[in-house]
């Protein structure tokens, strides 16, 4: 895959001019990772841009008992770290999940063609926007009076929009998410998590195989989690 071919999947490239898509070939680079591997770990001095091309890649953060919190996991055509236009350390681990393209650009080639397309710089601080509203929406599920099954259904009900696929028995979140995994996500115990779950399944509303979450009816699941 070229990078004109890679442009056309990245979100905050899609209303750029063609002077920018030309300037942006001079410094774009692909790099395939491979699965478990870190982008950049938190405090590292990171100078490039990442853009997710193919693959998953989660951003996540460790507590001061050592329990990894992950905080948002990304896809195709989006970006990672927009945080670092400021001169200041990665403040997050980006770990991939299934092994990815990733696009990338050096922070001050970037910020110079920014400078001379306002459809670039809006598009990235619209995206930047997006994920401190997500982060905001976090805070208030994570609140101690949202019960944890609550929780969970919220959190199945974004990464089924987010990676859902049609199959017969409704929408599978297409990606390797185990128990464990979404506990983390959730910044819970595995333990609590899976006994949560058979709520949840005890209901219909999630349909659990191995490393496999199914979800019956997205709506029923978002009236689930919205009721009192």
């Amino acid at each position: 895959m070229d990078l004109k071919e890679t442009f056309k999947q990245v979100e905050v490239l899609q209303n750029v001019n063609l002077n920018t898509l030309k300037a942006l070939e001079n410094y774009g680079s692909l790099k395939r990772i491979k699965k478990g591997e870190h982008i950049f770990r938190d405090k590292d001095q990171v100078a490039v841009i990442y853009i997710v091309i193919e693959g998953l890649a989660a951003l996540y953060k460790i507590n001061s008992v050592g329990e990894k919190k992950v905080i948002f996991v990304f896809g195709k055509g989006k970006m990672l770290n927009e945080v670092i236009f400021q001169e200041m350390f990665a403040s997050v681990n980006c770990e991939v999940l299934e092994e990815a393209l990733i696009l990338c650009f050096p922070k001050d080639k970037l910020i110079k063609i920014m400078e001379k397309d306002f459809e670039l710089t809006k598009a990235i601080l619209d995206s930047m926007a997006i994920k401190i509203r997500r982060l905001y929406r976090q805070l208030k599920n994570t609140t101690n009076s949202i019960r944890g099954d609550k929780k969970i259904a919220a959190k199945l009900w974004k990464l089924s929009g987010d990676y859902g696929i049609k199959v017969k028995e409704g929408i599978k979140i297409n990606m390797e998410l185990s128990i464990t995994y979404l506990a983390d996500m959730l910044g819970s115990k595995r333990e609590t998590v899976s006994r949560q779950l058979k709520i949840l399944s005890e209901k219909n509303l999630v349909i659990l195989k191995r490393n496999e979450f199914i979800i019956p009816n997205r709506e029923k699941l978002n009236n689930y989690f919205k009721e009192p």
